[in-house]
């Protein structure tokens, strides 16, 4: 996993939920952050908590290999 973080760190990611996520505040989603070279990733009910990064290479396989399912 790797952090690359824009100019000003985490608070100038700007994070997105998934199309097939609900707009309930109690849904299960996860919110995406990019960066050229890092996917961030976080639980959406815990915005300030922990995150994951990714390269963008390992993000798509992951969503290829989930998309599989």
């Amino acid at each position: 996993m790797i952090s690359e973080l824009p100019a000003g760190g985490v608070d100038r990611l700007k994070w997105f939920k998934s199309s097939y996520s609900s707009n309930s505040s109690e849904a299960d989603c996860v919110e995406l952050a990019t960066t050229p070279r890092t996917v961030h990733v976080r639980d959406s009910k815990d915005a300030p908590g922990p995150r994951l990064g990714f390269t963008p290479a390992a993000w798509e396989a992951f969503v290829a290999y989930a998309s599989e399912s």
